[in-house]
């Protein structure tokens, strides 16, 4: 291999990377985490958590995806999922992780009459580098409440970093987590569409 063959394959590893997920230390983890507890029993505390639903309401199968609002691969995360909307149940959970309104910004989207449309308003202005959503005022405790168990369920299951995926896939019926954004096609093949 020569000196420029590395070279790129080097920028591409490390763009790879970047793109995995967004975590609380100062620097960007390489790889995505491996949560700490079996994939089956990750399902079912995710199940427990608090969100909006995307696509349709009466589906067999569910993914969970913990999201943290000021995370750019959760916002690549919502963007690769929106053309799936009618093919898969996707429950988003907001939590405070990365940054403190984080939690008011989760609760902002949960407590919005359109939570779609406010985390759709979210992604779009933090992609844009405008910070993401506005935090609405006088939040009810129990929207921010429902952010912070979110937040503790994540750490229960073991990840420090977000999105987190949480899934069976629909062929195998294997369970399984995924931390970091992806694209539309490894979504697909991951949960078994």
């Amino acid at each position: 291999m020569n000196r420029r063959d590395f070279s790129l394959q080097t920028v591409a590893a490390l763009m790879v990377g970047a793109l995995a997920a967004c975590d609380q230390s100062p620097a960007q983890a390489a790889a995505p985490s491996v949560t700490k507890l079996p994939a089956q029993q990750a399902y079912g505390l995710a199940a427990k958590g608090q969100g909006f639903v995307t696509g349709p309401m009466m589906a067999a199968n569910t993914v969970y995806v913990f999201f943290d609002t000021t995370c750019p691969h959760c916002a690549h995360l919502w963007e690769a999922t929106q053309a799936l909307a009618g093919k898969v149940k996707i429950v988003w959970i907001p939590v405070g992780f990365l940054q403190p309104k984080s939690s008011t910004q989760g609760a902002t989207i949960l407590s919005a009459p359109d939570p779609k449309a406010a985390m759709s308003l979210n992604e779009q202005r933090l992609m844009a580098r405008q910070g993401g959503i506005t935090p609405a005022e006088n939040l009810p405790d129990a929207v921010l409440q429902k952010v912070k168990g979110n937040t503790a369920l994540l750490l229960q299951i073991g990840s420090d970093s977000v999105p987190l995926i949480v899934f069976r896939n629909a062929k195998t019926g294997e369970y399984g987590t995924q931390a970091g954004a992806m694209d539309t096609a490894q979504f697909v093949q991951m949960v078994g569409l």
